[in-house]
């Protein structure tokens, strides 16, 4: 059995906002010093972390000097160099300052939606500076709290286009980035527009770059709308988008909880596992997560390894229900095909359709075929327990 020590084929990810996260709540002071990007990263290089990602906040304060971010981009190279790591990910803060309050790409306001762009094509050329090939965009202002302030319609329309400019904006710079919109039902708005992942799905193909843009799930955003968050991967995957994923856990029906991976739904986090390896994901595997509030940053480097070992643990369990004699005997019981059937239903024609209107189904036979699905999930549970 493997002693999972990250493998850096699982390209994983912590963000300067992750493991660099105070502890600070709605209800209560920081309980961890802040600690220098610096630091930052020589914490998840002795964690063997693939990489880090930031918001240009994270990195370079909105009123830094001139002087001090280069001092600050100084310190981040080196312990980028030091420990090995790369920057996959770029996102923006959208979300933070005041100017935000009401949205950013969807304020009612004309020159906050300028000034939106504007501070994202800055944060563009931060993270191009440092590699990022992937940019982020998660809308956590743009929503509302009541429907009477703001048309709906309107926002969409007003998302897409400063979607395009930025799109036009990476092209004619060269960066060669690819977008990801990340979903969230609601918090810190009542109500977030693109509240799902599907809601992308839909909005991505009416842009005027589509192949560049795909979708960044996470985890504790569908789980917090009560959503079965595998399927949300799944509809991705199928289409081609799933450009980056977010990995955390989360109570379903909670607030953002953020916590370690696999920490809350163990079952959920083993089929979500099994998804992306059984179709090779071969993007970052990001922890958008934090560590307890109680911790320590020695606890925050077992947050930090937990994370990774839990996904690699998992990894290995899918691949045992892979081969387990017993489950794949049960799956191909419960998978029926049928080569004539599946043939005529495959694609519409005036022949296929006559043909399938001229068969005779037995209804009561095919109602009674078994389906064993209770032995199925025991076997899986007994897999995931350890004890199969």
């Amino acid at each position: 059995m493997s002693d999972f020590t990250p493998d850096k084929k699982y390209k994983f990810t912590f963000g300067l906002w992750t493991v660099g996260n105070t502890g600070r709540d709605p209800f209560g002071l920081p309980t961890r010093p802040q600690i220098s990007v610096g630091q930052i990263c020589d914490l998840l290089g002795e964690c063997g972390a693939y990489g880090v990602n930031f918001h240009d906040n994270d990195l370079i304060p909105i009123d830094a000097t001139v002087q001090q971010s280069e001092a600050i981009k100084k310190e981040f190279r080196k312990g980028l160099k030091d420990n090995g790591l790369v920057v996959p990910m770029a996102t923006t803060n959208l979300f933070g300052e005041p100017v935000f309050k009401d949205g950013a790409f969807t304020s009612n306001n004309a020159k906050i939606r300028a000034y939106a762009i504007q501070k994202t094509m800055r944060a563009m050329d931060l993270g191009a500076e440092f590699g990022a090939k992937i940019y982020v965009f998660w809308g956590g202002r743009e929503g509302v709290e009541t429907d009477a302030a703001k048309n709906p319609v309107d926002a969409v329309k007003r998302f897409r286009e400063a979607i395009d400019f930025l799109c036009d904006y990476s092209i004619e710079q060269k960066y060669g980035y690819k977008f990801a919109f990340e979903a969230k039902p609601n918090e810190p708005r009542g109500h977030i527009y693109f509240a799902v992942t599907g809601s992308y799905l839909a909005l991505i193909p009416t842009l005027k770059h589509a192949d560049m843009c795909g979708v960044n799930p996470e985890v504790a955003h569908e789980h917090m709308a009560g959503l079965n968050f595998v399927h949300q991967v799944a509809a991705a995957l199928e289409a081609k988008k799933l450009f980056h994923i977010d990995l955390n856990d989360q109570e379903f029906g909670r607030y953002d909880q953020d916590f370690r991976f696999g920490s809350a739904n163990l079952k959920h986090a083993f089929f979500l596992v099994k998804l992306l390896e059984d179709y090779k994901y071969n993007g970052p595997r990001h922890f958008d997560a934090h560590a307890y509030r109680q911790s320590d940053y020695q606890d925050v480097k077992e947050f930090a390894r937990g994370s990774m070992r839990t996904y690699q643990i998992l990894a290995e369990k899918a691949k045992r229900w892979n081969e387990d004699k017993e489950i794949q005997q049960l799956l191909r019981e419960i998978n029926v095909s049928d080569v004539h059937l599946q043939k005529i239903t495959k694609e519409f024609s005036k022949t296929n359709a006559k043909k399938l209107l001229e068969t005779s189904f037995n209804r009561d036979e095919l109602a009674s075929a078994r389906l064993p699905y209770e032995r199925l999930d025991q076997l899986t549970m007994e897999i995931i327990m350890g004890i199969r």
